[in-house]
């Protein structure tokens, strides 16, 4: 299947890529521990929309646990996948992910430093988030100023994450070593074992408001590694764009490390995938990373749940599954251009 011209998606792939988180998200819901079938499923959900009577367990295990992970995977794998891409567009290079700059090591800090107070987890949400935004703002005033161009930005975010990465490890070294340091590793791997509605009212709006706006402003990214003069002559004020693109993208990574810890891979797997089949153009690639960004999350995370008797962290197994994809992708293409 192919475009039928720039920029515009081949109703049948415009199709999949709608269809396929659907499908994704109703198999996820099914595994499990205990597997139900679809339509079980589907009376539970129905049931608790109208008020109706429902199974209890299986209400529980469905509507209290299954629907709030699904959901958070979908969300948190959308917005690392388009913050990923706009980064790698916005720094015209392939390896910037959505923690380039600091913005992950920030939240990671602000997580680390709750967890030692014993904030609850709303609590160490809303401090992550915080130290999320605190670490990007640093990184924007460290690399400001006259005649500085993006790679002092991506220098300051390498310092300023370099910075919040030594304050975790200042944060483990205190804790304690029984009760402490074990929740602080285990949020810092990456983990959707908290999802629930509440946390999803807090910090969705976030990430959905984030993908939305970059969505709306998908016809003018292409634009974002040109030069100012270059933008300038097409009528495009490439400053705010790019301030608007690095706070869009800064905001759905806060929020969703916020959520569910560090969750590598995504942001630099995923948008090169979509590369390789829908091209550079963003009124195509930004659509496609938000549909497979949420599917290969919720099948990571569905994968952890249920492969073993202990959850696995979800670091590691998008870093299993990311690096050896990655190294393919990368001898199959010959390198990576923009």
């Amino acid at each position: 299947m192919k475009q039928h011209r720039a920029g515009v998606l081949h109703p049948a792939w415009a199709a999949v890529l709608l269809l396929l988180p659907v499908i994704v998200g109703l198999a996820a819901l099914c595994i499990g521990r205990i597997s139900y079938p679809l339509g079980e499923i589907w009376d539970v959900i129905a049931a608790k929309l109208t008020g109706a009577e429902a199974d209890k367990q299986m209400s529980i295990v469905i509507w209290g646990i299954r629907l709030p992970r699904v959901l958070l995977a979908m969300l948190v794998g959308a917005g690392l996948s388009v913050a990923g891409c706009a980064f790698q567009s916005l720094f015209a290079n392939p390896l910037a992910t959505p923690d380039t700059l600091g913005v992950a090591s920030g939240t990671s800090f602000g997580a680390a430093l709750a967890l030692l107070l014993g904030m609850n987890l709303l609590g160490v949400q809303g401090v992550a988030f915080a130290f999320g935004i605190l670490a990007v703002t640093l990184t924007w005033l460290t690399s400001a100023g006259k005649g500085k161009g993006l790679s002092s930005v991506v220098l300051g975010g390498i310092m300023i994450g370099s910075l919040f990465s030594s304050l975790v490890s200042l944060v483990k070294f205190t804790a304690d070593t029984e009760t402490q340091l074990p929740a602080i590793t285990y949020w810092l791997m990456g983990s959707l074992a908290g999802a629930g509605f509440e946390p999803l009212r807090w910090g969705a709006p976030f990430i959905i408001a984030g993908i939305l706006v970059l969505f709306l402003l998908r016809w003018q990214l292409n634009i974002l590694p040109l030069g100012e003069d270059e933008a300038r002559s097409l009528g495009s004020n490439i400053r705010a764009l790019r301030a608007v693109t690095i706070l869009c993208a800064t905001a759905v990574t806060a929020s969703g490390v916020a959520m569910c810890g560090q969750v590598g891979w995504v942001g630099l797997l995923i948008p090169h995938i979509c590369r390789m089949a829908f091209g550079n153009d963003h009124r195509t690639l930004l659509p496609a990373c938000i549909s497979l960004g949420a599917v290969f999350l919720v099948i990571v995370d569905t994968l952890a749940r249920t492969i073993s008797a202990a959850e696995i962290p979800i670091s590691v197994l998008t870093a299993i599954i990311g690096a050896p994809f990655f190294i393919v992708l990368m001898r199959k293409s010959g390198g990576w251009r923009l």
